[in-house]
């Protein structure tokens, strides 16, 4: 008999439940964006983002139950992520997974948002098989990670500053492109000469890891800045295609670099940056030349969503790692080997 799990996400401001079977069937993913909500204020507002989680909750459960034709007693148990995110959010969802778990008698599993990232490309490709190095890239996270066995992660680097994400919806912000800023700049920067400016590739040819991408958003508003002050024409997707090259060069050298390493044949691609079609592209043709396979979810898969989330939590369902009731909500939660 198969086992059904529930999935609930809420770290930020996407409400989301679905239900997964066996960890790779998607039964039914729903999600209630806030994506129109926060767009005036070009970024996510914290307590607005909990009370309509508060508002969307209940409806987004009952909509998956519906769509996947189960009932709550069909479950297996129920996975809902615990942290990283804004707490106000995750405290949502984790009291309504909390609520279920203990009236169904069934098992409450807590998931890292990071690592749920991880497991939404398990959702669609089966020939993954680990070691391999994933790159998970988002508004909030910037990541790379070698993965030796399923469930045991090592962090190879992160973000010093703010993440790619976090760049793109800022620079967008200024131009007063609107929220998200992702795909708006993938969209003009389409149109636009990537070998225009010369942005720096901020910590490109140190030794480490890591990322930073604070110097590139500087470098982006005071080249605007200065164009401004000279009353000079402003080439936005000119720029905005620079700026992207720069952030393209620099995750995909970092991530080429640990599979190399670490001998990796497999790269994995994690997060909404995941979506971009410039990001996948050039990646893919640098490991291809390197005989190292590429792969991604699909854009809806990207996002947040708590198809991902069922998914990680099957397999620490299957390995009798369930959380207890007292479990909390955690606003900075590191990934580490085995979390739950």
């Amino acid at each position: 008999m198969p086992d059904l799990i529930m999935g609930i996400e809420t770290s930020c401001d996407e409400t989301a439940a679905a239900i997964v079977e066996d960890g790779k069937k998607i039964i039914s993913n729903i999600v209630a964006s806030q994506i129109s909500i926060h767009q005036k204020y070009g970024g996510v507002v914290p307590e607005i983002a909990s009370r309509k989680h508060m508002e969307y909750i209940i409806p987004v459960i009952d909509k998956a139950l519906d769509e996947s034709g189960k009932k709550i007693t069909d479950l297996s148990a129920i996975a809902v992520t615990y942290g990283p995110g804004l707490i106000g959010s995750l405290l949502v969802g984790l009291s309504v997974a909390k609520a279920i778990a203990y009236a169904q008698n069934i098992p409450l599993i807590g998931v890292n948002h990071l690592e749920a990232h991880i497991y939404a490309n398990f959702l669609e490709h089966n020939e993954i098989i680990p070691p391999f190095v994933c790159l998970i890239v988002s508004g909030g996270h910037t990541s790379l990670v070698y993965i030796r066995y399923f469930g045991e992660y090592e962090l190879l680097g992160q973000t010093k500053d703010d993440a790619a994400g976090e760049v793109f919806d800022k620079i967008a912000k200024f131009l007063n492109l609107g929220y998200p800023g992702g795909p708006i700049i993938e969209k003009l920067a389409k149109e636009g000469d990537p070998s225009s400016i010369q942005f720096p590739r901020p910590i490109l040819n140190d030794k480490t890891y890591d990322f930073s991408f604070s110097g590139l958003k500087t470098a982006v508003i005071y080249h605007l800045k200065e164009l401004e002050k000279r009353n000079k024409n402003i080439p936005v997707s000119d720029i905005l295609a620079s700026f992207q090259q720069a952030a393209t060069d620099v995750l995909v050298e970092k991530t080429i670099k640990a599979a190399l390493q670490f001998k990796a044949k497999q790269i994995i691609l994690a997060g909404g940056v995941a979506a971009n079609t410039s990001l996948r592209r050039e990646i893919k043709e640098k490991a291809n030349l390197l005989n190292i396979k590429v792969f991604y979810p699909s854009t809806f898969l990207c996002t947040d969503n708590a198809a991902m989330v069922a998914s990680a939590g099957y397999y620490k369902f299957k390995e009798n790692k369930k959380s207890s009731l007292s479990l909390d909500a955690v606003s900075r939660l590191p990934l580490e080997s085995n979390n739950y």
